[in-house]
């Protein structure tokens, strides 16, 4: 995604680059600026600029024209925390969608060294993983772990260590204090680290589990970990598909719709259509709304939508019959809600793979919820809120081909829906409560 800029409407509705950290202050900067050069980049010259979780910024992105300049070859992602604040703020460009989890984990395991670390220093380092570059699937297979490599401009980790291993030798060592020379240099290194007996400054955790993710890799890669299979779920033209190891690895093809609902299914991520939910979140009023909606798009791509509302919606579905007939999603999810409201559940032995997608969400409870959320809005591009919540890079593609009337009233639905209050719309159409 190099030099991309994004439309300043989804900037200026805060639909990307949102709730990031501004910063502003002359000494956070300059830290800032260490840690660039370490990476061996140019100092930003910006007076003010916002970050993520993982220090990047799209401003920085756009000075140096490159969006990948903490993710030089999409893998061993570099970091920059300046304050420990940043554990709240979102990831908003990464390769890797377990980017933010993995430096969630990092931050948490280790906050008292990072809090004591960044009121002197800036940290930063990179999330070092087996290969320097991803040249197939089996270099993405081959990651089951990470390591963060951490660094301070300052070298106040460098000094902590050094001055650790005085106090010890202080104390191992009868006449270690009648050497002046090191209780001069412990003096100075204590002015810089603290009381190292007080202040953890150096990271307890480092390397972490690198479990189920999605990918950018390829046109996009879904990688799923269970006990005795790993499942990559992407397009059968990436390099090293179905190459290796069979017997851990199952590869199935993005464009089979029926062997990946089968997948999700058997493994028990996904919530099947059942009135226990289906009736209370109103799901398949949204999705019909959307698919709705994409066939206005499609038929009328320039026209005003501002003001449209249900009355408007229904009026337009009786005067496009024949359209509605012919794409077939509209009328099968008024029947799967008859059924349902009939017999409690509804049966998909007979309903095309690509519809089944339609009807059903991931199991809330699972750990890969939000992952198999993702894969399902791939497979029901309609839902560009869907989209927009759980696959952003998806959307964010889907929204450069929008023409400007289409991304106008994709903003204004998000804006009255999804962001008026994130987490209880989450939770009412997807059982979501985190």
């Amino acid at each position: 995604m190099k030099n991309a800029k994004k439309p300043d409407l989804l900037r200026d509705n805060e639909l990307i680059y949102g709730r990031l950290l501004a910063v502003d202050e002359p000494h956070l900067i300059q830290r800032y600026n260490k840690a660039l050069v370490a990476f061996g980049l140019e100092p930003t010259k910006l007076k003010s600029f916002q970050i993520d979780r993982t220090g990047f910024s799209p401003e920085v992105a756009e000075e140096c024209g490159d969006y990948d300049y903490l993710d030089p070859n999409e893998v061993n992602r570099r970091f920059i925390i300046l304050t420990p604040s940043q554990i709240d703020l979102p990831v908003v460009h990464t390769a890797f969608s377990n980017t933010s989890q993995l430096m969630f984990e990092f931050m948490s395991k280790n906050q008292r060294a990072i809090d004591a670390l960044t009121i002197k220093d800036v940290i930063y380092g990179e999330i070092e993983d087996s290969v320097p570059k991803v040249n197939d699937i089996e270099d993405l297979l081959s990651i089951n772990q990470v390591e963060f490599k951490v660094l301070s401009a300052e070298d106040v980790l460098g000094k902590a260590a050094e001055l650790g291993k005085l106090v010890d030798r202080l104390k191992q060592e009868p006449d270690a204090w009648r050497d002046n020379a090191m209780l001069e240099r412990m003096v100075d290194l204590a002015k810089v680290c603290g009381d190292i007996r007080e202040n953890a400054l150096v990271p307890d955790q480092v390397i972490f589990r690198h479990n189920a993710y999605w990918t950018s890799h390829f046109g996009g890669l879904y990688v799923f970990v269970d006990p005795d299979m790993t499942t990559v779920i992407c397009d059968p033209a990436a390099p090293g598909f179905r190459r290796s190891r069979p017997w851990q690895v199952s590869y199935l093809s993005i464009n089979d719709a029926d062997k990946v609902f089968k997948f999700l299914a058997t493994t028990g991520r996904l919530e099947l259509p059942r009135a226990s939910w289906i009736e209370a979140s109103g799901y398949l009023e949204h999705r019909a709304e959307m698919v709705v909606r994409a066939l206005i798009r499609d038929a009328e791509p320039n026209r005003n939508l501002t003001d449209v509302d249900k009355v408007w919606l229904q009026t337009w579905i009786h005067g496009h019959a024949d359209l509605i007939a012919s794409d077939g999603n509209f009328p099968f999810l008024n029947a799967a809600k008859r059924e349902i409201a009939q017999f409690g559940h509804l049966k998909l032995e007979d309903v095309p793979p690509r519809q089944r997608f339609l009807v059903v969400r991931a199991k809330p409870d699972h750990p890969d919820a939000w992952l198999t959320n993702q894969l399902i809005s791939d497979f029901v591009p309609q839902d560009f809120v869907s989209r927009y919540v759980f696959n952003k890079p998806g959307f964010y593609k889907d929204f450069d081909d929008f023409s400007d009337a289409w991304r106008s009233h994709v903003v204004d639905v998000l804006k009255t829906t999804y962001l008026k209050d994130k987490a209880a719309f989450r939770a009412r159409l997807y059982g979501l409560t985190d």
